[in-house]
């Protein structure tokens, strides 16, 4: 709570229904008075202001009153408006409860145009919105200032090189780039250039505007972990010490566009069950990967989600007709055949016929499956076309012994399929024999 607001919930009530209405509004909305330090604008001369801060921070709605302040003032006249895809644009930084439509007060708000990608102010500024997955809209066009949204979580570091080649209006271009920090090139790169400024900042600093659900059921669950000192305290983490996978392996090989390629197979990790605390659907692991030409891996497309089986089944498969995949692989371990009849139906619904399905059982440990594949990397045989935030984290943080993560499985199954020739073991062999039996069972009902 900023000190102006402390200040304002000790008056007396009687001293806050003195206020007239315009004058409760004007202060409902000055966001100077509601602000922390760390989410006022910072002084000199710098060019991006860079805010990397735990979830539940308030960094978007830092960066829509920022942005709100900045055309409803005339300060700039053209801005970018930038997140990691379409719909985080329209429904976090525009529509959101925290977005710039929530900020804007009635007597000053902005107008809204989805179908031009487009916000307008009362006095005529503008703002438009840029998805960060279409890099080439972002080419050509000039602003004089930006808010960039997660910007750690981009697939394509050109949509940021875009956005800065646009950033050429005016006599003083600047932008805002909020996000949850990651150790990734684009990161480490903005960090040291002299002309950003960086502000860091935890979870905790906003406790007072965060539910206690938010608290009981996210800062319980990552308190004291690895992944809750990077979501939560905004720290930097490099590779996990005994991880299979190193972030120098990725960056080495990432790739702008991929050769020919002989194959492509959508590979899905299904989820074992929904939460067993709320209920809810758990993240099922959906990744492409393609053997190109020159007989190496890529990987091109992250597709994970948290849904309910006709959800994951949905995306697997239009991911399956974007890429012109030429199979599904997925493991059946906790579902079975369940999980080739969910596709099968889904694609029947949608007029899709004779889907190439290949069921895939975890007979080995998790690490016997990882470690080839982890081979393959550290021999320059994987590239990844774009960036794969999640993925990549799940991969360079995982050890060996733990719970492997859905991505991480989902790729491990593409890529054994793709470029790994397994000699069937005897775990393999039982397992075999164990399905045929059951279904043996099934025919004898």
């Amino acid at each position: 709570m900023s000190n102006l607001a402390s200040r304002l919930a000790e008056l007396p009530l009687s001293d806050l229904e003195a206020l007239t209405d315009e004058q409760a509004a004007a202060l409902l909305y000055d966001w100077d008075v509601w602000a922390r330090d760390k989410q006022k604008e910072p002084p000199g001369d710098w060019r991006v202001w860079l805010i990397m801060a735990g979830r539940g921070f308030g960094k978007t709605k830092t960066g829509a009153e920022w942005t709100r302040s900045q055309l409803e003032t005339g300060k700039r006249g053209r801005m970018a408006l930038v997140g990691r895809t379409a719909a985080d644009v329209r429904d976090v930084m525009v529509e959101g409860e925290s977005g710039i439509l929530a900020c804007c007060p009635p007597w000053n708000r902005a107008k809204y145009e989805p179908s031009k990608r487009r916000l307008t102010w009362p006095n005529g500024a503008q703002a438009t919105t840029y998805s960060a997955d279409e890099p080439d809209l972002l080419r050509g066009p000039q602003h004089d200032g930006f808010w960039a949204d997660e910007v750690a979580a981009w697939q394509y570091e050109d949509s940021w090189d875009q956005l800065m080649f646009g950033l050429r209006l005016g006599k003083d271009p600047r932008g805002i780039a909020t996000t949850t920090p990651r150790p990734t090139k684009m990161i480490k790169n903005l960090i040291q250039m002299p002309t950003t400024h960086v502000t860091t900042g935890s979870t905790y600093e906003n406790r007072a505007n965060l539910a206690n659900a938010f608290f009981d059921q996210v800062i319980r669950k990552y308190e004291n972990t690895r992944l809750g000192r990077q979501e939560l305290l905004a720290e930097i983490l490099d590779d996990n010490p005994g991880a299979l996978w190193k972030r120098e392996w990725i960056e080495e090989k990432r790739a702008i566009n991929h050769p020919d390629l002989k194959r492509v197979v959508v590979a899905i990790d299904p989820p074992g069950s929904s939460n067993k605390e709320t209920d809810e659907p758990a993240e099922a692991g959906i990744v492409v990967a393609g053997l190109g030409n020159d007989d190496k891996g890529y990987v091109l497309a992250d597709y994970s989600l948290t849904a309910t089986p006709n959800g994951w089944a949905q995306a697997a498969l239009s991911a399956f007709s974007l890429f012109k995949a030429d199979c599904i692989v997925a493991e059946v371990n906790f579902g079975g055949e369940m999980v080739e009849a969910v596709i099968k139906g889904i694609a029947k619904d949608n007029g899709m016929r004779n889907i190439p399905f290949k069921a895939v059982r975890a007979s080995r440990g998790k690490q016997l499956r990882a470690e080839p594949i982890s081979n393959l990397y550290q021999q320059k045989n994987v590239l990844h076309v774009g960036t794969f935030p999640d993925l990549e984290d799940q991969m360079c943080n995982w050890l060996p012994g733990d719970k492997s993560p859905d991505r991480l499985d989902a790729l491990v199954w593409a890529l054994t399929e793709l470029m790994v020739t397994l000699v069937p073991t005897a775990d393999d062999h039982i397992a075999l024999l164990r399905e045929r039996l059951e279904r043996m069972k099934v025919g004898v009902r």
